[in-house]
């Protein structure tokens, strides 16, 4: 999938934000010193500053002003870069243009979205315009939904390896410390907004393969209930619903049939959140079930959404860096195969996985898509971070301080 020359190598746009801030330093940090990297964004002055922000290396930062609701600038930007990330969220709100611009100019695009009404609308509209294009458009491309993704691909390849045969029972656990990001409470809020006022879109959300790539061949199996009440896990966890296994686990379908479903046509997937254990495990997880449930009810409502505002972080705003540098994540993932073994996989890494974890999986995703081309999948279109990349975006993230791992259980 070649590219024609062009001006940049990456363009980050939403370079002004906190989330693009921190990738932006990231990519200063970690890409070569002659990659070309430019910062996009409505502001120059912002950019200006957000520049002057960066590590001095003797990197030159081009900027480049666009406004996702100028389609001109957004094709003047796509045009410029062989790769586009973007952090500018909502993405049901923003992210669409920006898609179409990368698909139409055979740009790689990458996005830190988590909304499943958005990627299924990228799909529908501008999937085949990128298979044509030569585009990789890959979503999810941070916490949501890289160690999720990437953990499920590594225990089809290892059961692969060993001539187990397909994945069945597949379940992820969760640990994490973090904050909330004010970008995923505003997505949260606008699905549910959606959702409220048609029905079709919450039948959608709620269906296992609503990202399929075509839903008829897929084959049916009963999946695990995305808010399954609070459980005693076989290792003496409790565990509680995991906010983000309504999308995660619509990511691992989809790179599963955008495979052939090479992982497994029986795979059952589900995610939950570790609690503790004993008493105070239970308490935990019940008052987590609770909290979510009463949350999300809160979202659906306009007189309790205008109060959670004032308590919610808003766009733009994220945790100090002493509170990211103290933060982690740790997937510890359990499948079973048809032939019967049991293999683990554990995804894990420092910082804040909202922040600090996220800047580097979408850095690395960039740097992947600008410089590892050749070691890629031959693959275009609407993509997941496992098919897009696969083992090179493993190898990168490993290289980057962050574990993935499987071992037989």
């Amino acid at each position: 999938m070649s590219q024609p020359d062009r001006e940049h190598d990456v363009v980050l746009l939403g370079a002004t934000g906190f989330v693009g801030r921190l990738v932006a330093r990231y990519l200063a940090e970690a890409a070569p010193p002659d990659l070309r990297v430019a910062l996009a964004g409505r502001s120059r002055e912002k950019l200006t500053a957000a520049a002057a922000e960066l590590p001095a290396a003797g990197r030159r930062w081009p900027l480049l002003e666009a406004d996702t609701g100028d389609p001109a600038s957004l094709a003047r930007l796509a045009g410029s870069t062989r790769v586009l990330v973007t952090t500018v969220g909502p993405y049901a709100r923003y992210g669409l243009p920006v898609v179409e611009a990368c698909a139409r100019a055979g740009t790689h695009y990458a996005d830190l979205t988590g909304e499943v009404l958005f990627v299924r609308e990228a799909i529908d509209r501008f999937d085949a315009l990128a298979r044509e294009s030569g585009a990789r458009i890959v979503h999810a491309a941070g916490y949501d939904s890289i160690p999720s993704d990437l953990s499920v691909f590594l225990l089809a390849e290892r059961a692969r390896e060993d001539g187990a045969g397909g994945l069945t029972d597949v379940r992820l656990v969760a640990s994490a410390r973090g904050g909330v990001s004010g970008g995923t409470v505003a997505s949260m809020r606008g699905q549910v907004e959606a959702m409220a006022t048609d029905r079709a879109l919450r039948r959608l959300i709620g269906d296992p393969y609503a990202l399929s790539p075509d839903r008829a061949a897929e084959p049916g199996t009963r999946q695990p209930p995305d808010a399954a009440p609070p459980a005693l896990a076989a290792d003496g966890r409790w565990t509680a619903p995991f906010v983000m296994a309504p999308f995660n686990t619509r990511i691992v379908r989809r790179s599963n049939a955008l495979q052939e479903w090479s992982y497994g046509r029986d795979l059952r997937y589900g995610e939950s959140m570790s609690a503790g254990r004993g008493l105070p495990g239970a308490l935990t997880a019940a008052g987590i079930t609770t909290g979510l449930a009463a949350g999300l009810g809160a979202l659906a409502f306009a007189p309790t959404r205008a109060l959670l505002d004032r308590v919610l972080p808003a766009p733009g705003s994220g945790p100090s860096e002493a509170a990211r540098e103290k933060g982690f994540f740790r997937m510890a993932v359990d499948a079973s195969t048809e032939g019967g073994r049991r293999y683990r996989a554990t995804a894990a890494g420092p910082g804040d996985p909202g922040y600090k974890a996220t800047s580097v999986m979408l850095g690395e995703v960039a740097l992947g898509l600008a410089l590892d081309g050749d070691r890629l999948p031959d693959r275009a279109g609407s993509l997941t971070p496992a098919t897009a990349l696969d083992g090179v975006l493993v190898d990168r993230l490993r290289a980057a301080g962050h574990t993935y791992e499987v071992t037989e259980a």
